[in-house]
């Protein structure tokens, strides 16, 4: 009977808290921040607006980073909506806190759910926390974010394209559900999504032979491989027209260079317009070598929604992007 008794707690007892988490809730790109009236309307309040509302870069429209939502703490205890939500920023005032600094969680009420706590005495304090790590909060949310598309992109993948994708490159993004590949050759690749209205989400993959030296992923250099390619694989709807970057002059882009899961590559971003038409939209790349080094790879995500939002569909060709596996030989 003892063993019996035993046998029966082990196979009663949960292998995953998560599975038993509800998921989560809430839209894309929303946070609900926990704060109480006398910090939203403060100094705290403006700088959490200000940094996580900041105006989305590369969007010809004024977009935030982030949707908030301001829910006071007696609020945030009594629902259980807002506990289940996918991004909670919590401020812990309390002049009894034995607790200092930010800190960072993950599932505490859903799954999969980002959590992040800034504890101080006063709001002072918490400013002060908040402040200090801005970056890793910003970091912390977009990661959540990004994760989440390429979680349910595996889930429900468009499993045909990748083994063709990864069959020239070596390796390949995952591609939702509804994404067909419009065009393939021996170093190029066009995987679009189309929705109501004409617009369109785009993942563009390239490569092109390596050159020894210290320029290949300065953004000059990238962008005027990028208008060479566009220019020959990506035409308009109008005769002799074709994608091309948006002047510098009008919107500059940019390059930084990440480090993700072992993979090194130069994010670009910037505007794609097309050259003898009246289209354009934002665009986010990763360059970064072949596996023997031989080659320089490129996945470019890009949007068309003329005169609409744009920031949730580019954190989604974008996410599409970091999803990007090799293929193992």
């Amino acid at each position: 009977m003892l063993a019996l008794a035993l046998l029966m707690v082990v196979a009663c007892k949960p292998k995953d808290r998560k599975t038993y988490l509800p998921n989560v809730s809430g839209k894309a790109g929303e946070v609900v921040v926990v704060l109480n009236k006398a910090g939203w309307d403060g100094n705290l309040g403006q700088t959490v607006r200000e940094t996580l509302g900041a105006d989305c870069p590369f969007l010809p429209i004024r977009e935030p980073l982030y949707t908030l939502i301001n829910v006071s703490p007696s609020n945030f205890e009594s629902s259980t909506m807002f506990k289940v939500h996918r991004n909670l920023l919590l401020f812990n005032i309390n002049p009894d806190t034995q607790k200092e600094g930010v800190e960072y969680l993950q599932d505490g009420w859903a799954n999969p759910q980002c959590v992040i706590r800034v504890n101080g005495k006063t709001l002072q304090e918490a400013l002060d926390a908040f402040c200090g790590e801005k970056t890793k909060i910003l970091s912390a949310l977009e990661m959540a974010e990004r994760d989440r598309v390429i979680r349910n992109t595996k889930k429900y993948e468009q499993r045909d394209i990748f083994p063709k994708v990864a069959e020239v490159f070596g390796g390949s993004p995952h591609f939702p559900a509804g994404y067909v590949l419009r065009k393939i050759t021996d170093d190029f690749a066009w995987v679009q999504y189309e929705m109501k209205g004409s617009n369109i989400l785009g993942i563009l993959i390239y490569k092109y032979p390596a050159e020894s030296g210290a320029d290949e992923f300065t953004l000059e250099n990238i962008i005027e491989r990028r208008n060479e390619i566009m220019k020959e694989n990506v035409p308009g709807m109008l005769d002799g027209s074709y994608m091309t970057t948006a002047g510098p002059e009008d919107f500059p882009a940019y390059v930084e260079y990440i480090k993700y899961k072992g993979r090194d590559f130069a994010q670009t971003r910037g505007m794609w317009e097309v050259e003898g038409d009246f289209m354009g939209g934002p665009f986010v790349s990763e360059s970064f070598y072949s596996k023997d080094g031989k080659e320089v790879v490129v996945t470019e995500g890009f949007v068309y929604r003329p005169s609409k939002d744009k920031r949730l569909y580019l954190r989604q060709v974008e996410s599409v992007l970091y999803s990007w596996d090799w293929v193992e030989k």
